[in-house]
C-alpha cells in the first residue's frame, strides 16, 4: 500500500502543468486543457521557458489523453526541448469513435477541426509560451490524414508537417493553397492505409483512401518539385527520398513495417525539422 502511495505521489510530481496568466484552471500531463469546441493535452520539457512545439493528432478512435500517456512518444520530443500538444478528436456521430474532419465524402462530422486546431495553438501560446511560428504538425493514421488536410487548406498553420501512415481520401483535392515543408512517413507493408489506397469495406457510404503516390505527386506540383528525387538513401530497413523543390520541401520515408511508426521516428522528424532552419 505504501509503495502505491509513493508511486501516485511521484506521478503527481512528475506531471507537467501550465497555468495561463488570466488564472484559469491549470492543465498539463493527464489534465486536459479545455477550450471552446473541445480539449487538448500538453506536456512541457523540464525547465520550459517557451519555444517550439509538436502538435500530434491521434488515430481513429484514439484520443489526446492516450497520446500524452504514451511516455515514449512524448519523451522523444520533450527531451529535445519541444512542447507536445495532443488535441482530441470528436465522435463523428453520437456513439461512434473519435475522428477528424478529413474530406472524404462523409459529411457528418460535428466540428471544423482546422478552426479547432488554430484555437488549440492560440491557447497553448497564451498558457505556456508555445511559439506558433515554431510548430511541427504531426499525426498518425487518420491523424496523419488530417495533417495532410491542414497542410493543403492552411499551409501557413505550421512551420512544417510530418504526417505518418495517412494521406488524402477520395474525392482527392487537385489543388492546395500553397507550398509546404512536408515529411511523410509510411510503412511499406501497411495494409490498413496501403500506399496504393483502398476502399473501406462495409461502410455506409463509399469511402476510399486515396493513393499516397498520387498525393505526393500533388505536393510536388504545389512545391515546384521535379518528378525525380534529388537524393536517395536505403539502410537498416529505412528508405528515404528527398526532392529539391522551388518552394517548401518534400521528403518521403518508407520503413519495412506495417501500420506503425518506425523505431526512432521522432528523431527522424525532428532532425528533418531542425535542418530546415539551418
Amino acid at each position: 500500500m505504501l509503495n502505491r502511495v509513493w508511486m501516485l505521489l511521484a506521478a503527481a510530481l512528475m506531471a507537467t502543468s501550465a497555468e495561463p496568466a488570466d488564472g484559469t484552471a491549470e492543465c498539463g500531463g493527464g489534465t486536459p486543457c479545455r477550450i471552446d469546441g473541445g480539449e487538448y493535452y500538453m506536456a512541457l520539457p523540464d525547465g520550459w521557458q517557451g519555444g517550439p512545439a509538436v502538435m500530434f493528432l491521434h488515430g481513429y478512435g484514439s484520443s489526446g489523453a492516450k497520446v500524452i500517456a504514451n511516455s515514449g512518444l512524448v519523451a522523444g520530443f520533450t527531451r529535445r526541448g519541444y512542447a507536445v500538444l495532443a488535441p482530441s478528436g470528436l465522435p463523428w456521430q453520437e456513439g461512434k469513435p473519435a475522428d477528424w474532419s478529413v474530406r472524404d465524402g462523409w459529411n457528418t462530422y460535428p466540428r471544423n477541426d482546422l478552426a479547432f486546431l488554430r484555437d488549440v495553438l492560440a491557447d497553448a501560446a497564451a498558457r505556456a509560451g508555445v511559439a506558433p511560428d515554431q510548430l511541427l504538425l504531426s499525426g498518425f493514421s487518420r491523424g496523419g490524414s488530417m495533417v495532410w488536410e491542414v497542410a493543403c487548406l492552411a499551409p501557413e498553420f505550421a512551420a512544417a508537417y510530418a504526417p505518418a501512415a495517412g494521406g488524402f481520401w477520395l474525392p482527392m483535392t487537385q489543388d492546395c493553397k500553397g507550398p509546404v515543408r512536408l515529411l511523410h512517413i509510411h510503412g511499406f507493408t501497411d495494409k490498413v492505409v496501403p500506399l496504393e489506397g483502398r476502399l473501406i469495406q462495409g461502410a455506409a457510404a463509399e469511402i476510399v483512401q486515396a493513393d499516397i503516390w498520387e498525393g505526393l505527386q500533388l505536393w510536388r506540383r504545389e512545391n515546384g518539385c521535379p518528378s525525380n528525387a534529388a537524393e536517395h538513401q536505403a539502410e537498416n530497413g529505412i528508405w528515404r527520398k528527398r526532392w529539391k523543390c522551388q518552394a517548401g520541401g518534400l521528403e518521403l520515408i518508407l520503413h519495412k513495417g506495417g501500420h506503425s511508426l518506425p523505431m526512432g521516428w521522432s528523431a527522424m522528424a525532428l532532425d528533418w525539422f531542425e535542418s530546415l532552419r539551418r
